[in-house]
């Protein structure tokens, strides 16, 4: 791509999504361009987050079939038009969070787009459970199966973007979407279908799905590595996985048996862990960062968020972490994966603070304080420290978040 293309490409975007910054145009990847984006409680499609692996494709949706694949007693290509229309209907309400977000705070730098704080929204996916295509089908849906999607991006030089989800997720609630925010979804964000992984890093949440291959295991071996000449286990095996500075490739796994990707950092037989669940994790949004404020009393209000488990507690600390005190939930409860809004009422004296915010989920899991150094190898977060990774992902550490503002006199 020229400069040109680029900066063509860049301007094309920002018309279509005038609430994001693009990061680069082709790939489509964009962010939130403010944390501010993030107080609806729905996040528009204009300030949704892009995350995109290879070409945004041109698909008729009269022509897109979804195959089924696997174990199941029949194999099947489902058009859209009986995806929509001769399966059961439902909607979840998802805060979607790449795994790659807050990547800009490592240091030193980790690989990849330095996205900042905004590549996460609040949207509500509506599809078909994906259950009930596996029940018509009579697809093998003991617990230890998986569901491998696949992507239909992927020019024929490039690695297919596959995900296997553990079958007890898949059963649970996931969904094959068709509509974000009550409408048919735009190209860059999966049109026309993807798969949906409520409370799942954005990585599992498969875009422009045109497979599903029900499996004993995950993506993985021969098989995979070179299947009609493109490998399919790169993005499960390889990328999204853990990889601290004294590795070189993450250890391959047939299957595992833990999904939580904080229990996995803890796992002390699992080198490498996976980006499953989301991490808990939150942002103030208001004041903005850097603001100046009069010495009178101040109204903090933020977002927080997890993976499988609810948020339990928002703390408010207005000096860097020394102290902490409760915020307060605010707003209605749209459901287990959606965020949880929160206030802190303040009366500060004159003069500058870092402010930040600190989630515990109802399974007792806190944010911890900062990102390890890389000489320090850590696979899991330890002492307080979320470890430093060479793709930057999963960082939920709340110091990075924090925000300086000024109260005059």
């Amino acid at each position: 791509m020229t400069p040109d293309d680029e900066t063509g490409g860049r301007e094309a975007l920002t018309q279509r999504y005038p609430g994001l910054e693009v990061l680069v145009s082709d790939p489509a990847n964009a962010q939130t361009a403010s944390r501010a984006n993030l107080a609806s409680h729905i996040t528009s499609r204009e300030e949704h987050y892009i995350r995109t692996h290879h070409r945004t494709p041109d698909i008729d949706e009269d022509d897109w079939t979804v195959s089924l694949t696997g174990l199941v007693e029949a194999e099947a290509e489902i058009g859209m038009d009986e995806l929509r229309c001769d399966f059961p209907t439902e909607s979840v309400v998802h805060m979607m969070e790449c795994s790659g977000n807050s990547r800009a705070y490592f240091d030193p730098d980790a690989e990849g787009d330095q996205w900042g704080d905004g590549a996460v929204g609040n949207a509500v996916w509506t599809g078909t459970p994906v259950r009930a295509i596996l029940d018509e089908y009579d697809g093998a849906t003991d617990d230890g199966r998986w569901l491998s999607a696949m992507g239909g991006e992927a020019p024929p030089d490039k690695d297919v973007f596959c995900r296997s989800i553990p079958m007890a997720k898949v059963v649970d609630d996931c969904l094959l979407a068709y509509e974000m925010n009550g409408s048919p979804m735009s190209a860059e964000h999966g049109f026309p279908v993807r798969l949906i992984v409520p409370g799942w890093f954005g990585n599992n949440s498969v875009k422009w799905v045109e497979e599903v291959r029900v499996m004993d295991e995950m993506v993985n071996g021969e098989e995979w590595t070179d299947r009609d000449g493109q490998d399919y286990t790169q993005y499960q095996q390889s990328s999204y996985r853990i990889v601290p500075q004294q590795d070189d490739e993450p250890t391959r796994h047939e299957s595992v048996d833990v999904f939580s990707t904080h229990d996995q950092l803890q796992d002390d037989e699992l080198s490498n862990a996976y980006l499953f669940d989301q991490l808990v994790k939150s942002l103030i949004i208001a004041p903005a960062d850097d603001a100046t404020l009069p010495a009178s009393t101040v109204e903090l209000a933020g977002v927080a968020w997890s993976g499988e488990e609810r948020v339990e507690r928002v703390e408010i600390s207005t000096d860097g972490g020394e102290s902490w005190d409760d915020a307060e939930f605010v707003g209605p409860d749209l459901g287990p994966y959606a965020p949880t809004k929160f206030r802190y009422v303040w009366e500060p004296d004159p003069g500058e603070y870092s402010l930040c915010s600190r989630t515990t989920d109802e399974a007792g899991r806190t944010q911890p304080a900062t990102i390890s150094d890389p000489e320090e190898g850590l696979r899991g977060i330890e002492n307080d420290q979320y470890p430093w990774n060479e793709k930057g992902y999963g960082n939920n550490a709340y110091l990075p978040h924090a925000i300086t503002v000024e109260v005059t006199a």
